[in-house]
């Protein structure tokens, strides 16, 4: 029984030793950020993002990345979840404080699997799955315009928020926070400081950019040019007293940034910082922010021991491709088709970097085929976490890859995708099938995508099916010329859908 006391000490210094080895893992989600946008992808792109190309020059960038969904609500479902958000049958997006939340009591998440495995979980910023409020006599907030926003009894907590899916912190907002209902920061399961005025638009800067900001209600203080500003400080913050009172524990911080997501309203010190207009600006300002994060993991010494993946969440909103184009040259979805809510390329091919020194070879590139669903499977490979059959279930892991030791054989041969309103398509290698007919999102009858309209020529297919290897543009549909092919990706398709998963079951 002597040999008690020593024993504990033993095995509390192995699980500290443990703890120590474990990675940590920042996770940076841009909003509605392009494959065009970024230099690193697109040379001729007008807006230098200096810190995005030095991350993927110390790391690895991926160039046949993609957001499972065309818009915000169903690919951050999927990104914390590993599984395709129409498996939950909603459609669109959240708006105002309409609950409740997406992800469901049960399913296991990207935070909880890692606070199972020792991490400590934040979430900073853009939250946008839903959570639910209530009114003073206790009845949920099924309305998600102004209205719903005027019945909040803030003395309420919110009961499916973050904090309740796996974040141990959250400071955010409950959806876009510069074009919303509600302008109030959420500050784990209360908003401190509600909401009692409408907003005064007549003090925001005007421009193309600036239009889709609603007139919500909004609370004392809350700046809209400096919303990605305070996120930015508030993961600072996270970061320094992670170090300062758990320096042996691993952390995932999941930072979910406001831009590039319209209005474009970069901060007073970011505007005119490029010639692109405010939306370049903005662009310029998402950058930077990406760079003071990288600086803070240094300053800190957490650098080589973090693994950080950044990533956008779809592809560029259509004002942006509208008027960046027309206005200054730059297109943000070069060199694809389509934009935001589009299921062609455009729509959801993305940028993707990794980096980690030491353990991600630098200055690599990968054609490998991955969706935001694989973050899961791969940070449970990373951490020697299990993954149950109920979870993650469209997820793959793509660590391998990412440290050099897979070589050139597909980790994943199919992916798929959705749009707002659960429109379906499917890869297998070089070829997509779109269960649908034309973008699955945008209204291309409309006078400013006149210019974006592309020519028929198989009119009265039911769907479309392109051949990405000799046609990335997506210009040809050879729905009629190959039905054996066309046959085979509409089933493998509808196997997917009712089996419940794409992905290999995990044990």
């Amino acid at each position: 029984m002597k040999s008690f006391p020593f024993i504990l000490t033993s095995l509390f210094a192995i699980a500290c030793s443990a703890a120590e080895q474990q990675p940590n893992i920042l996770l940076i989600l841009a909003d509605d950020l392009g494959y065009g946008d970024v230099r690193c992808y697109n040379p001729e792109s007008k807006i230098p993002t200096p810190h995005l190309d030095k991350m993927a020059a110390e790391g690895m960038r991926f160039t046949d990345a993609h957001s499972p969904a065309t818009v915000c609500t169903p690919t951050r479902y999927s990104l914390l979840t590993g599984r395709m958000s129409f498996r939950t049958g909603m459609e669109k997006v959240f708006t105002g404080v309409r609950g409740p939340c997406l992800i469901e009591a049960d399913r296991l998440t990207l935070p909880q699997m890692l606070r199972e495995q020792g991490y400590a979980t934040a979430c900073i910023g853009k939250w946008h799955i839903g959570m639910s409020f209530h009114d003073k006599e206790g009845k949920l907030i099924t309305d998600g315009t102004i209205k719903g926003v005027k019945q909040i009894d803030y003395s309420r907590p919110i009961p499916d928020g973050p904090i309740h899916r796996g974040f141990d912190h959250f400071f955010g907002t409950v959806c876009c926070p510069t074009t919303s209902w509600l302008y109030a920061y959420v500050e784990g399961d209360r908003i401190p400081v509600p909401a009692t005025k409408i907003l005064d638009k007549s003090d925001l800067p005007r421009h193309p950019y600036s239009h889709d900001c609603r007139s919500g209600m909004i609370a004392k203080g809350f700046d809209l040019e400096e919303a990605d500003l305070l996120f930015l400080e508030k993961s600072k913050q996270f970061l320094k007293n992670h170090v300062q009172t758990k320096p042996g524990k691993p952390f995932f911080l999941f930072h979910s940034m406001q831009a590039v997501h319209l209005p474009s309203f970069p901060a007073d010190q970011y505007k005119g910082k490029t010639n692109a207009g405010p939306h370049g600006d903005f662009l310029y300002e998402m950058d930077d922010v990406v760079g003071q994060l990288l600086d803070t993991l240094k300053e800190l010494k957490l650098d080589d021991n973090t693994l950080v993946i950044f990533a956008s969440d779809n592809g560029p909103e259509v004002t942006s491709i509208v008027h960046m184009r027309k206005d200054h040259g730059h297109d943000g979805a070069r060199p694809w088709r389509g934009m935001k809510r589009d299921q062609w390329e455009g729509g959801h091919r993305t940028p993707f970097i990794v980096r980690w020194p030491g353990k991600i070879k630098a200055g690599t590139t990968s054609d490998q085929l991955l969706s935001l669903t694989d973050i899961m499977a791969t940070c449970a490979a990373l951490t020697d976490a299990k993954l149950p059959h109920d979870a993650a279930e469209d997820s793959y892991n793509m660590l391998p890859v990412m440290l050099g030791n897979h070589g050139d054989k597909p980790v994943r041969r199919h992916l798929l995708t959705q749009t707002p309103t659960l429109k379906l398509a499917i890869r297998d290698g070089q070829w997509k099938y779109l269960d649908h007919e034309g973008s699955g999102g945008n209204h291309y009858h409309r006078s400013h995508m006149q210019d974006f309209v592309l020519e028929e020529k198989d009119p009265t297919a039911p769907g479309q099916l392109y051949n990405l290897a000799s046609d990335p543009g997506e210009t040809e549909n050879l729905y009629s010329k190959h039905p054996e092919i066309v046959s085979k990706l509409k089933a493998k398709l509808n196997e997917f859908k009712t089996t419940g998963r794409s992905a290999p079951p995990q044990l």
